[in-house]
């Protein structure tokens, strides 16, 4: 729930931000597309949200094509991506703007979100709404059919586990696996979002800084480790991360060396990846239907609403006017 920290509990070790990695006229890029007008509502009308506008620039270097992360973030390696007709101010970056290790390069208006705040803006939104909040842990999904507030008979559960779907009985979806990410969240601010499409440091590796609304910080990263479970800290990637962030954007210490980082706190969390893609689908699993909305791997913030959107069209179909959730 918001206000926890748990390394399976992706939500508040993200970023979070909007730049796309969905590839175009896919279903997954609906998600993403749609979810942007929202985002950019809350930016513009609800400051409470933790939701603020950045400039944002990606780096691409053609080396990084034919790699397995290149692969993974196609889009974001086009000088036009599909997004470019969604995001404001979208345009190419000029060859004086590029470091000389980048074939090409794009920027435009983005935004960047305070997930310490945003979480339990989210929930307050929720509670607004009558919604009951409860604590519980359940080995298999039936068991959230038990747990209604009402002590009643629920006529539909919706399965937002995210990577605990790989375990949670009844639903147990092998094709689950945890991506693991690395961040330092540091007190230097740049007034800039950017990534770069690769690492010399191994396919493994990423780099990006995201600053956060409100006074939150300035996420580094990262790692994107597939099937790593592990929760502890590497020292030497926490290293290596500082370093690309301070080399991709030297105005963060203004110039100067890693020393000149303000470090708030060093994170790991796991971001719930699916082979196969993010599932948002019904079925009746013990009498019970159920809408599944789970499996979005890094990029949740960004197709949150999009899939949101989705998973609502599926609870409208399995309910009857008169039954409610």
């Amino acid at each position: 729930m918001p206000g926890d920290y748990d390394i399976e509990y992706a939500s508040p070790w993200a970023g979070a931000n909007y730049w796309p990695i969905s590839e175009a006229g896919t279903e997954a890029a609906e998600w993403d597309r749609n979810t942007w007008p929202e985002l950019e509502d809350l930016a513009k009308h609800h400051p409470e949200a933790g939701v603020h506008f950045q400039d944002t620039a990606i780096y691409n270097r053609e080396k990084d094509v034919d790699s397995s992360l290149g692969r993974y973030l196609a889009e974001k390696l086009k000088a036009e991506p599909w997004y470019k007709d969604v995001v404001p101010n979208f345009r190419q970056l000029a060859r004086e703007q590029l470091g000389t290790q980048y074939s090409n390069g794009h920027a435009f208006t983005s935004v960047c979100i305070n997930t310490a705040i945003y979480l339990p803006w989210l929930a307050s939104q929720c509670l607004r709404k009558g919604v009951v909040f409860k604590r519980a842990n359940l080995k298999h999904i039936r068991d959230a059919s038990r747990i209604h507030h009402t002590g009643q008979k629920p006529d539909l559960v919706v399965n937002c586990t995210g990577l605990s779907s790989h375990k949670l009985g009844g639903v147990e979806d092998r094709n689950m696996m945890p991506i693991r990410g690395q961040t330092v969240l540091v007190r230097n601010e740049a007034n800039v979002m950017c990534s770069s499409s690769g690492t010399d440091d191994g396919e493994e590796e990423v780099c990006y800084l995201m600053q956060r609304a409100a006074g939150g910080g300035t996420l580094l990263g990262g790692s994107y480790q597939r099937g790593n479970w592990d929760s502890q800290l590497d020292p030497s990637l926490a290293i290596r991360i500082m370093k690309r962030a301070v080399e991709l954007c030297p105005a963060l210490t203004e110039g100067k060396g890693i020393e000149h980082l303000d470090i708030i706190r060093h994170g790991v969390g796991l971001r719930p990846y699916r082979q196969g893609g993010t599932r948002i689908e019904k079925e009746r699993i013990d009498g019970v239907w159920t809408v599944h909305n789970y499996g979005h791997g890094g990029f949740g913030y960004q197709a949150s609403y999009g899939c949101a959107k989705k998973a609502v069209k599926l609870v409208g179909e399995v309910l009857t006017p008169r039954s409610s959730l």
